[in-house]
């Protein structure tokens, strides 16, 4: 029954969200395309629509626990992704598919390099670490709403929930700890930050309904065990293991 394999993607997009702090949209969309045969406006869709009720909760509730949470650097974010979502989406319905696709492996990997530290092998100051930083320094409201634009177009555009925006720049601009920027932002995903997109994609004709609604209902489950497995993981295994899962997704992208 094809509504199982909805069911199952849900979960291992809802381990990952809950893993890497991501909304499972990097999971969602390839897999709708790949083993699902959807173009990809309507797998933006569909990944974007399963996102939209707090599904990732159970994991927010295991990183708050844990103290790992900047709630009111969340909500700013959220703030962000809700008026950059609607840009996003109407990017996405009005682009050339196949650039659409190229940019999205492109950015991958530019993510993923940073993730490796590859520039720092460079630089000459590379004893530096990020937990020799200031990570209470205090940054204007302002900026977290930047982050969360910039990451509401890029979930828009691309049927992700953000967070592959907002953890790498959490960490590189902000100095937070790799487990907090994936706390901080799955919390800023919880709310419906992506409804402006998902209309825009409902509004031309790309949106099932029912197959989010499997998708959402996998996600709600696996978020609490990939949060589990999140805070288990060294934060520099953590980094490694997100990069090279980012440039996998990037290399089969482009073979697409």
């Amino acid at each position: 029954m094809v509504e199982i394999g909805y069911l199952i993607l849900g979960v291992v997009a809802g381990i990952l969200s809950g893993l890497f702090g991501i909304g499972g949209g990097i999971v969602m969309v390839p897999s709708l395309l790949m083993i699902f045969n959807m173009n990809i406006l309507d797998a933006n869709a569909t990944s974007l629509a399963a996102m939209l009720l707090p599904v990732g909760i159970l994991g927010v509730l295991s990183y708050h626990k844990a103290g790992l949470i900047n709630i009111k650097d969340s909500l700013w974010i959220s703030g962000g992704l809700f008026l950059g979502s609607f840009v996003g989406g109407e990017l996405a319905v009005n682009i050339n598919e196949s650039l659409l696709v190229k940019l999205y492996a492109a950015i991958l990997l530019y993510i993923a390099i940073g993730y490796f530290d590859v520039l720092s092998y460079f630089k000459k100051n590379k004893d530096v670490k990020l937990a020799d930083l200031d990570t209470d320094q205090q940054r204007p409201f302002w900026t977290y709403i930047l982050v969360g634009i910039a990451a509401g177009i890029f979930a828009g555009l691309f049927g992700k929930g953000g967070g592959i925006i907002i953890v790498p720049l959490l960490i590189g601009l902000f100095n937070y700890d790799s487990k907090s920027a994936v706390a901080t932002s799955l919390a800023a995903l919880q709310l419906p930050v992506g409804l402006p997109s998902v209309v825009v994609y409902a509004n031309s004709g790309h949106l099932n309904i029912l197959f989010a609604a499997f998708i959402a209902l996998g996600i709600f489950i696996g978020a609490f065990f990939g949060s589990k497995l999140g805070m288990k993981l060294p934060s520099n295994v953590f980094r490694k293991v997100f990069a090279t899962f980012l440039v996998i997704v990037a290399i089969y992208m482009v073979s697409k």
